[in-house]
């Protein structure tokens, strides 16, 4: 077995990973940095993300007020420290992006624009056209290519956490173009790898999304944290899931059903401010908004295709001008993929898996119950989005607590952290090593990948998601337990080295049936709706019980064990979702 060794090992090559690098280079330039990632780091999935990233910029807006913000669409389930740290920190985190190239979109004067967004009350969404996401992990990633002391592992796949006394100690990894297995040694190691959105069959994220990092943290012994909490985007394409970034909506789009009339006016999305900001109804919270148009799906009012109902997104009153200067890759993704022009025709459009506000249980600092493991990004729950995340906040919750975890790990390895002999972390991983040697050559199982994984998906959508109940949940988790089962007897075709991808997906699946499982039980366990976990046989919010954020243990063979950690109140008492709005 190859081994090396480095102070600290990222996992992840994305938004948060490559902040997570820099931060850490930039507190000590000495510092030896790994970063393994599964894709090359300009093929992460952050660079999808189009509308925006919110921080306060306008003379009108507030520290304070995008702080509510984020309280009020969390449900009040986000701790509101890190609300208050994250609210605080973005906008310099954003300045920080402009100085290294970021080419933020301009207001006429020169100054940053900003665009509306949903459950926003202001105006506080700094956007790149509609490519937000590609021009910010552009600028990451070449503001990092300027330190040396970072050594990338591309295109290789982290399989198991090397943990020894209750410590993290590195990874073991295979090296996809060539199978080579290598354990890389570390002093602290950085989960940055995203979501997990490929457990449901529509979602708006890429194949790589497979909850890898939040599967390696759960089976090394550290708790995740309200996994229930399962965002639907309202506006992806009905067949291949594919955003249409909420920016179409601060735009002016609206949405229609199949009467051609603009549903939301019939819906509670929240109560209104008394002095609405926000040009349009569209503009709801989307978890909100999501079960709007789950209503209209179940009134008949929705249009009938291929791959379940959907509505429109109309456009065509934008003008061809606006759309092709704000919203070009809008009108890209709609000629490319539903070969409409969203000009001249309305664009289909579902809910769509989106995000997970759920994760690796962390504190402000990116740190993990489990020593030596920090974690940043949607892989991780902090939490500032609790039961629903407003759109834009993510992006920078990428950079602050990217940044936040690389400082905290820069700190933890400075403090003399004690290494385990190379020779008993060497065990751990050849013990590794021979559980992938056993599945390259696995030719005797019986079941497939993709038929189980179908299986998986077809669960999930049904069970965990807009609306959800006992008897579909109890129904999911037994599923659940009958695939993980199936999973461990997989036929795997192909037994070669390089570029295994059949393997790779079998890797994937038992970390998304892990993941899932997790899901499905913290769902279960939360006998009220909240956010994006609406339960219809306990329709309303219960303060008194479930204000509280959902910690989820590995156990061994039987179901995982729940416990509850309280929500960190400390300027905003829980009371009614406000948000701006004009009908």
């Amino acid at each position: 077995m190859e081994t090396s060794s480095h102070d600290i090992v990222l996992i992840g090559g994305g938004g948060a990973g490559l902040r997570a690098a820099i931060a850490i280079a930039e507190a000590n330039p000495r510092t030896d940095i790994a970063m393994v990632s599964k894709v090359y780091p300009m093929r992460s999935h952050t660079v999808s993300a189009e509308g925006g990233a919110a921080g306060v910029a306008a003379d009108d807006d507030s520290i304070d007020e995008h702080c509510y913000d984020t309280v009020s669409g969390s449900d009040w389930l986000g701790d509101q420290d890190a609300i208050e740290i994250f609210c605080n920190e973005v906008p310099k985190e954003l300045l920080r992006l402009e100085h290294w190239g970021c080419p933020w979109s301009r207001q006429p004067d020169g100054r940053i624009a900003v665009r509306p967004f949903g459950g926003m009350k202001k105006m506080r969404t700094w956007f790149a056209a509609d490519k937000t996401g590609f021009h910010l992990l552009h600028t990451l990633f070449q503001t990092s290519l300027k330190y040396t002391s970072i050594t990338r592992y591309d295109e290789t796949f982290a399989t198991r956490l090397l943990v020894d006394d209750g410590t993290v100690h590195g990874v073991v990894a295979i090296e996809l173009r060539t199978g080579r297995i290598r354990a890389i040694l570390a002093k602290a190691v950085i989960i940055c790898t995203g979501g997990c959105g490929r457990i449901f069959p529509f979602t708006t994220n890429a194949n790589i999304c497979t909850g890898d990092g939040m599967a390696l943290a759960y089976r090394a012994g550290a708790p995740l944290k309200d996994m229930e909490m399962v965002q639907y985007h309202p506006t992806g394409l009905p067949f291949t899931g594919i955003l249409i970034t909420e920016a179409a909506r601060a735009e002016g789009g609206w949405l229609l059903n199949k009467d051609n009339y603009r549903f939301l006016q019939d819906y509670d999305l929240g109560k209104p401010t008394p002095t609405p900001v926000l040009r349009s109804m569209e503009l709801g919270p989307r978890d909100r908004v999501s079960q709007a148009m789950w209503h209209e799906f179940q009134k008949g009012r929705g249009f009938k295709g291929p791959y379940g109902d959907y509505l429109h997104l109309d456009l065509r009153h934008l003008g061809e001008h606006k759309i092709e200067t704000r919203l070009p890759m809008v009108r890209e993704l709609c000629l490319k993929y539903e070969n409409i022009d969203p000009v001249r025709q309305p664009i289909p459009v579902r809910p769509v898996q989106h995000y997970m506000m759920g994760g690796i249980h962390t504190d402000v600092h990116g740190a993990t119950p489990l020593k030596g493991l920090y974690a940043a990004g949607e892989a991780a729950c902090v939490s500032i989005n609790g039961s629903n995340r407003l759109g834009s906040n993510s992006l920078g919750e990428l950079l602050v607590f990217g940044a936040r975890a690389g400082k905290a790990a820069v700190e933890y390895v400075a403090n003399g952290v004690e290494r385990r002999h190379p020779n008993h972390l060497l065990a751990i991983a050849l013990d590794e090593e021979r559980r992938l040697e056993h599945q390259y050559t696995s030719s005797d199982g019986t079941e497939r990948i993709a038929k189980v994984r179908e299986e998986m998906q077809r669960t999930m959508e049904r069970g965990c998601g807009i609306y959800r109940d006992r008897a579909t949940l109890v129904e999911s988790a037994n599923k659940l337990s009958e695939l993980k089962e199936r999973a461990a007897r997989l036929r795997l075709d192909d037994h070669g080295r390089s570029f295994n991808t059949q393997l790779t997906a079998a890797l994937e699946l038992g970390f998304m049936l892990d993941v899932a499982e997790t899901i499905v039980h913290c769902a279960l366990n939360r006998e009220e709706s909240r956010g994006a976990h609406q339960r219809r046989d306990f329709p309303k919010r219960d303060d008194t019980k479930y204000l509280a954020h959902s910690l989820v243990s590995r156990t061994g063979e039987g179901p995982p064990r729940i416990d509850y950690l309280p929500v960190v109140i400390t300027r905003w008492p829980p009371g009614e979702r406000i948000y701006g709005r004009d009908h």
